[in-house]
């Protein structure tokens, strides 16, 4: 291996580079229950610890606390915290500053949020050389060339001169692993480092992460994504309600997990489950119950369930829409491009067609940047087509002028990956969801210009769409932001529900969620859809969820589909080499 391919200088290693002994972090008033409550493991040069659970369980906050980043109202006791074999206790401030880089080094999941946007790579990595070294502006210079080839970004003297906003998800993530190694810590925390990643780019990480491994380095990674765990981790520590419940190898815990989480957690897992199949315990969805909408026909299960789930989600009985009942949305040759830096032209959507049935679910499926959001767009109307035309339930949709489009637009529901930033953060979700059933103009009439008839109607209704994503009316009064991310997307699911559309369209609508979560709403999407005949049209870079719940699957890649077909042909036989390298990507328990 050449010094460039080397991503350590061969610092000598402590044998042990992180011990946590009783670890304990609050917050608020001292008599207030800790977030970590006795937490204990330790970290060995050149092995992998992975800690995982769903959000809340407060793996994020003792990641944060072995960093000295628990907050400025934080509470951090311990009965020992040593980083290399110095304990960190009590550190001041400037302390932490002169230990951070040198002796542990962070990769977060947002290296957007995370990289300086107004800085050049160079300068962003650079700069923990100039403040913990000696070396001079050539000599700082060489290294972090170094470290963004031994990373794998391409041309490093190109891309170093470029900002965060000029490199791709890849490339920025690659360049966030990078700043963190530059001084070659003999630790690495990395806190959900491919969540936001497309497949492929996460293999790419992963890839790199394993080589940081196997030169020493020890790795304490936080992750939801048991699948990704499994292929880095040599240990795992899961964590509950703020403990470990359980510990072990990695093998141990996927493979015979002993706690009733670590078991929830891997039946959580979408990758390679059926299409029906419940991945959440059903109290965890909603309460079972009569159809959802009294004036909409409830649509049970159908044989789209191959495989017959140990647990179904709705009682079997006649199936809904077949394939030839009619269609819900096709579109037909749709273009389109936008105009870059400098005048170029980038081709984002390049004679896309697709059709989606009555019922069914279509999942689009490929690489950030392949024009999945751009065709979602289209196909709502929100993004005019250079080229090509949509259409909805067998009428024209996209060429109409927009005001002959905006009585049909309450047949298409959209729900948004961000569901936090689609909301008013000044309305609470009584005020989202009358706006959602009233329109914007009736909401914002003063409540005592309406007939008394017409506010219980609104109120009824609201409470109706809480039954139907299954929150409890007590989170009327709630600002979005004092919701968790699951009850977020309940929300957006509600709101989008509101109009009764026929056709939903779901832009990755779990893919910020944590897998438990996650979970729970892939199950109620499918729920809804079977209750209420929704046709979804299901946008994703993630595989295993796209496998999971589609009927039917279009693959694209820059900017074209390149392969359809059923879920099971797309899955199970591959025809395009591209759908092949991304199915190889897809990280499996073992």
């Amino acid at each position: 291996m050449t010094p460039a391919d080397q991503l350590t200088t061969g610092r000598p290693r402590p044998e042990v580079a992180l011990t946590v002994q009783n670890l304990r972090v609050g917050f608020g008033a001292p008599s207030a229950e800790d977030a970590v409550r006795g937490v204990s493991f330790e970290v060995r040069a050149g092995e992998c610890l992975a800690i995982v659970g769903e959000s809340g369980s407060g793996k994020s906050v003792t990641a944060r606390s072995i960093l000295g980043l628990a907050g400025a109202g934080a509470r951090v006791r311990a009965d020992e915290l040593t980083l290399a074999g110095e304990s960190v206790l009590g550190l001041t401030e400037p302390a932490w500053r002169r230990r951070r880089g040198r002796d542990v080094g962070l990769v977060l999941q947002d290296a957007l949020a995370s990289l300086d946007p107004l800085r050049p790579i160079h300068r962003e990595i650079g700069d923990s050389l100039r403040l913990h070294t000696r070396l001079d502006a050539t000599e700082r210079s060489r290294r972090v060339l170094e470290v963004l080839d031994a990373v794998g970004l391409p041309d490093p003297h190109l891309y170093a001169g470029r900002r965060s906003g000029e490199l791709s998800g890849g490339q920025r993530q690659r360049a966030l692993i990078a700043a963190a190694l530059v001084l070659d810590p003999p630790l690495l925390v990395a806190d959900e480092p491919t969540t936001a990643l497309d497949v492929t780019v996460q293999a790419q990480v992963l890839t790199l992460l394993q080589r940081v491994r196997s030169e020493g380095t020890a790795i304490v990674l936080i992750s939801h994504d048991l699948a990704v765990v499994s292929r880095i981790a040599d240990r795992i520590v899961v964590m509950h309600d703020g403990r470990i419940v359980e510990t072990g190898t990695t093998a141990e815990v996927l493979g015979n997990g002993r706690h009733s989480e670590t078991r929830r957690m891997l039946a959580a897992v979408p990758v390679d489950k059926p299409r029906g199949a419940r991945l959440a315990p059903a109290t965890e969805t909603r309460p079972a119950g009569p159809a959802l909408v009294a004036d909409r026909p409830a649509v049970p299960a159908d044989p789209r369930n191959r495989a017959t789930p140990a647990v179904p989600l709705v009682a079997p009985a006649a199936p809904p829409a077949t394939p030839g009942a009619g269609l819900a949305l096709e579109a037909v040759g749709l273009s389109k491009t936008f105009r870059g830096p400098h005048g170029t032209i980038h081709q984002a959507v390049d004679n896309v067609s697709f059709r989606l049935q009555r019922g069914s679910t279509l999942g689009i499926v490929g690489e950030s940047g392949s024009g999945k959001t751009t065709t979602a767009r289209l196909a709502l109307a929100l993004t005019a087509a250079d080229a090509g035309e949509v259409r909805l339930l067998n009428e024209p949709w996209s060429t109409l002028p927009e005001r002959d489009r905006r009585a049909r637009r309450p047949l298409m529901g959209a729900v948004y990956q961000d569901v936090l930033a689609s909301f008013d953060p000044r309305l609470n979700v009584r005020e989202i969801l009358q706006q959602a059933v009233t329109g914007p103009a009736s909401a914002g009439r003063a409540r005592g210009r309406r007939s008394s008839a017409a506010r219980r109607g609104e109120a009824a209704r609201v409470g109706s769409l809480l039954d139907e994503v299954g929150l409890a009316s007590g989170l009327l009064e709630r600002r979005p932001a004092d919701l968790s991310g699951g009850q977020r997307q309940r929300v957006g699911i509600a709101r989008a529900l509101a109009s009764r559309p026929q056709v939903l369209i779901c832009d990755e609508p779990v893919s910020a969620l944590d897998v438990s979560v996650q979970a729970q709403v892939l199950d109620l999407l499918d729920e809804l859809q079977r209750e209420l005949s929704l046709s979804l049209l299901f946008i994703s870079h993630d595989l295993g969820v796209i496998q999971h719940v589609s009927d039917e699957v279009a693959v694209m890649h820059d900017g074209r589909i390149v392969e359809t077909g059923t879920a099971a042909e797309v899955f199970t036989a591959p025809a395009h080499p591209y759908t092949r390298a991304l199915l190889a990507a897809v990280p499996r328990l073992i």
